[in-house]
């Protein structure tokens, strides 16, 4: 049986949205699936890209996002050290209606 104790930075350390220094206001907190452009959506409990119309992935606090990670990996019955998601800050832009990273963690691929 997979044991599911977390750390309290099992997704990044925590911090404050309004504290950091970012380009873009951010909109929430969002989880992101490391190395990809895709964010869990509220709705369906799935990771979409962030281009996908119908994703609802802000969260207003770190400790929603945080649960919501946490339940991902607890129902994918994922090893809980291989999890492969971090909390980012997002936004949303209204004019392309779509979520945008403002600071994911992205592969050294383009």
């Amino acid at each position: 049986m997979t044991d599911f104790s977390f750390s309290p930075d099992a997704f990044g350390d925590r911090f404050e949205i309004g504290a950091l220094p970012l380009p873009r206001p951010p909109a929430g907190y969002a989880v992101q699936m490391l190395d990809t452009d895709r964010l869990l959506d509220r709705q369906s409990g799935d990771f979409l890209p962030v281009r996908s119309s119908g994703l609802q992935a802000l969260f207003e606090s770190f400790d929603a996002a945080y649960a919501a990670a946490r339940a991902w990996v607890e129902t994918r019955a994922t090893d809980p050290d291989q999890h492969q998601l971090a909390i980012v800050p997002a936004g949303y832009d209204a004019i392309l209606e779509r979520h945008i990273l403002i600071y994911g963690v992205l592969g050294g691929q383009p």
